[in-house]
């Protein structure tokens, strides 16, 4: 299988890639403590695919805490440095390289990286071995959907333990950009720019930043590499009448991204080179509306799990992630709610090229430990320097439900815990929402989300209809006996979106091996379905307290059949018959798309 580059927005060209067939055994007993210890390797497996997915060969979804990989590659010696790089492994990783420790790694859903020269054999004759620590029943850890039963149980899923997102190797300079960041400015047409440039700096070395739309060169700056740490705003030279500056700002309806070429120089000799891309466009709150570029925006979103039955979190291919952003465009949604996962950074660079909002969630532990909270921060830092520069992400969600905070109404220190999640993500990036915990409960938040899922529609129209005013919406309790928001936190104004309703169960599309059909209601057919799913965007679309909303689900997911699609992607009720419906017009948000 072909493999893309995994990070899209620092492209380079001397890459290898290092998925495929990898040596594998468990160890259960824990008896290996490096790897000169294990005589045998028992199995093999396909990386990146877990070791619990059929498309890894293995296929065993039992309770194992430790495991190992290794394989052979050849890579050699020559001027410059060697990276290998991880994508993810789930949870924590050691990794040698012929026998020395590399590096180690702590977060199931965060990339790492080893600068590898010092230990490459002059033979050109590696072996990378690979020790992954993954307790299943460890709930103080973040693993989101990830079950800690035997067998997958109402919405928790089968676990994803190990390596699932790409392994790769590349060859940068002795000097070399290591990390980038974009910040696009709207207001004074410009774009932010920062980069860490890696090695031992000479007063000589520039950075040569080139700003393309198409043919259309926007910007070339060069500037001095003084420190290692580069932040430098990029002016673009400003058309000044608005149909020529909508012409370059990115929406899901117009997603022009700009094209970036980005070099280390010596003079005029170039050390270090890569492509990139960013793009103009801005979020924000204003009031009650959620304003993209400026203007109130309605969200239509769909919840999406992201899995597939044969390769679970791990995309079968780069087409795949395509072909989802694809076919949430063709139902008539802008934007996504990715639930209780970090996606690949594969997906992302769809959604950005393609048009696509992503809300990005932080999975949940399901205990509240000091040790769950620090491992939450540690990794949630991680997830939001990865991601900062995607033009698609739109939202940062720190809690879902109060899942791992479950006395919010009763502890200080859980709610302190939500409150810092929501301080520090708008610390790390002031350019974005943040939602501190989605569904309930809220207090330090830019927006509050609603979880509903009765599908009774005079009842939402009772609960969210025009002649409803929002003081009332807050002094009543919701589904699951929740309040809205804790005391010392009233509504001020934020915009509120239903965040998760629906979840019509049809099982359209019997999985093989699924023993139990789940859902928060059930269609008998393909009518009712399309009949349900109409009758409660429509309840949706036309109440005025609402600036956006988020269906629940995309696909069917293992044993909750409450998606759009099947599992396999084939649409329950013929794709224009969603989109028209999604599309529905409304008349409460002006300007609203």
């Amino acid at each position: 299988m072909e493999f893309a580059y995994p990070r899209p927005q620092m492209q380079r060209s001397n890459w290898t890639s290092l998925n495929g067939k990898w040596r594998f055994c468990y160890d259960d007993a824990c008896e290996f403590a490096v790897p000169s210890n294990i005589k045998s390797w028992p199995l093999e497996i396909e990386v990146p695919f877990a070791p619990e997915s059929k498309a890894s060969g293995i296929a065993d979804c039992g309770f194992h805490p430790l495991c190992w990989y290794e394989r052979d590659f050849e890579c050699l010696s020559s001027s410059g440095r060697v990276i290998l790089r991880f994508g993810a492994v789930d949870y924590a990783a050691r990794v040698w390289v012929n026998g020395c420790l590399a590096v180690t790694h702590e977060g199931g859903h965060t990339p790492f990286w080893a600068d590898i020269t010092s230990m490459l054999d002059p033979s050109g004759k590696q072996k990378v071995t690979v020790r992954v620590e993954d307790d299943p029943h460890e709930l103080a850890k973040p693993r989101g959907k990830q079950d800690w039963q035997l067998e997958p149980h109402a919405i928790w899923y089968p676990r994803t333990t190990g390596i699932w997102q790409s392994v790769w190797f590349e060859r940068v300079p002795d000097n070399y950009i290591e990390k980038i960041r974009w910040t696009p400015l709207v207001d004074t047409y410009a774009i932010g720019f920062e980069a860490r440039v890696i090695g031992v700096l000479a007063n000589e070395l520039t950075l040569d930043i080139s700003l393309r739309h198409g043919e259309r060169l926007l910007a070339h700056d060069r500037y001095q590499v003084v420190d290692r740490e580069v932040d430098r705003l990029i002016i673009l030279s400003d058309p000044g009448i608005d149909d020529f500056r909508n012409e370059l700002l990115w929406s899901p309806e117009r997603p022009t991204l700009i094209d970036a070429t980005v070099r280390l120089m010596r003079d005029e000799e170039v050390v270090d080179e890569f492509t990139s891309y960013t793009a103009l466009r801005s979020v924000h709150i204003l009031r009650d509306r959620f304003m993209l570029n400026g203007r109130p925006y309605l969200l239509r979103l769909v919840l999406d799990q992201g899995y597939w039955p044969d390769t679970l979190m791990t995309a079968p291919s780069d087409d795949a992630f395509r072909r989802d952003v694809e076919l949430a465009k063709a139902m008539g949604f802008n934007g996504v709610r990715k639930h209780q996962k970090i996606e690949d950074p594969r997906y992302l660079y769809w959604a950005d090229k393609l048009g696509l909002m992503v809300w990005e969630e932080m999975p949940s532990a399901y205990r509240f430990t000091r040790s769950a909270i620090k491992r939450t921060v540690r990794e949630w830092t991680e997830v939001i320097e990865r991601d900062y520069s995607h033009p698609c992400v739109i939202v940062w969600v720190t809690f879902n439900e109060s899942w791992g905070v479950p006395e919010l109404t009763a502890i200080g220190k859980q709610r302190h815990a939500v409150e810092a999640l929501y301080h520090l993500t708008k610390t790390l990036d002031a350019t974005r929402p943040v939602i501190g915990n989605d569904g309930w409960e809220s207090s330090a938040t830019d927006i509050i989300g609603i979880h509903d899922y009765d599908a009774n529609v005079d009842h939402l129209r009772q609960r969210y209809g025009a002649e409803i005013k929002p003081e009332q919406l807050f002094d009543r309790r919701r589904p699951g006996g929740r309040i809205l928001t804790l005391d010392g936190y009233p509504h001020r104004g934020q915009p509120i979106v239903l965040s998760e309703f629906g979840g019509i169960a049809f099982n359209k599309c019997p999985q093989p091996g699924i023993k139990q059909t789940w859902g928060y209601t059930m269609a008998r057919d393909d009518v009712e379905f399309g009949r349900m799913y109409a009758e409660l965007i429509e309840a949706v679309i036309h109440t005025a307290l609402f600036s956006g909303f988020c269906y629940t689900q995309f696909a069917d997911t293992f044993q909750e059949a409450n998606g759009l699609l099947c599992a396999d992607r084939t649409p329950k009720i013929p794709i224009e018959d969603i989109a028209k419906v999604t599309r529905t017009s409304p008349t409460h948000i002006p300007g609203g798309v």
